[in-house]
């Protein structure tokens, strides 16, 4: 008895860890694009999810990281534990340290409630980017920052890869925010990508990786970290908070810090 109690406890403890205590991943890049050093820190897949009183222990490492600026990439909201004052909290907070900028996932558009999201995220000073390009100026550099709407919120992928294809930039670093890494294949007119989505497979395997994630399944290609196809890195994000799947086994909510240089 004495012995299954110490072993539910255990559990418990390592159950609330992996789900609560917070990463941090980077990536330096180099590219003939970027003179001067740049850093974004991106976060993704917050699900309405709550660290701390105020999102504090969030909000204590991006101010750490010190990020020129900030991208999220989708699925702040959960459309079935809808939250959005938690979810609010963490964007008021981050727009105080970086200019921030945001792009819709599945969950905003399977809410039914975006319309005020989006009015309130405008509101707090977030730059919502929904099929569109902005030229970001950064210690001296320019970076062609697109944002794209998760295709929940268009006719399907192709009206995605058009878009895409629309708004990259020859002369500038182009800077893609999607939710969805499974769509690898609509991304290659890009020099980088950020996303998210796969929550990081949601259990992590040594020498497997993730084994499974949305519109991915079992064993799926894209779960967490860097991938490269030709001249276009992809970085998958695994996210902060949960969604169907409630446990998380060695994959700890995680904040992407990239380095451009």
């Amino acid at each position: 008895m004495f012995i299954g109690g110490i072993s539910i406890c255990i559990l418990m403890l390592f159950s609330y860890y992996q789900n609560n205590s917070l990463s941090t991943s980077t990536f330096t890049l180099s590219s003939e694009k970027i003179k001067e050093p740049i850093k974004v820190v991106q976060l993704s897949d917050l699900h309405s999810k709550e660290f701390g009183k105020d999102q504090n222990p969030i909000i204590r490492k991006v101010k750490k990281l010190d990020p020129d600026i900030i991208a999220f990439t989708g699925d702040l909201v959960d459309s079935k534990a809808y939250d959005e004052q938690k979810s609010m909290t963490l964007m008021e907070e981050l727009v105080q340290i970086a200019p921030t900028y945001y792009v819709t996932g599945n969950h905003e558009s399977w809410s039914g409630k975006f319309p005020t999201l989006e009015e309130n995220l405008l509101k707090a000073g977030v730059y919502v980017l929904r099929n569109e390009q902005t030229l970001v100026k950064i210690i001296g550099e320019t970076v062609n920052l697109i944002g794209v709407d998760d295709p929940t919120f268009l006719s399907g992928e192709e009206e995605l890869s058009e878009i895409v294809d629309s708004l990259s930039h020859e002369e500038h670093f182009n800077l893609l925010l999607s939710h969805r890494p499974e769509l690898f294949s609509l991304y290659e007119k890009m020099d980088l990508v950020l996303t998210g989505h796969a929550h990081g497979g949601q259990v992590r395997l040594p020498f497997i990786g993730g084994m499974v994630a949305p519109d991915q399944g079992f064993m799926p290609q894209f779960s967490a970290g860097m991938y490269k196809k030709e001249n276009t890195v992809m970085i998958v994000n695994r996210g902060l908070g949960n969604s169907i799947i409630p446990q998380r086994i060695f994959n700890r909510p995680e904040i992407v810090e990239v380095v451009l240089e």
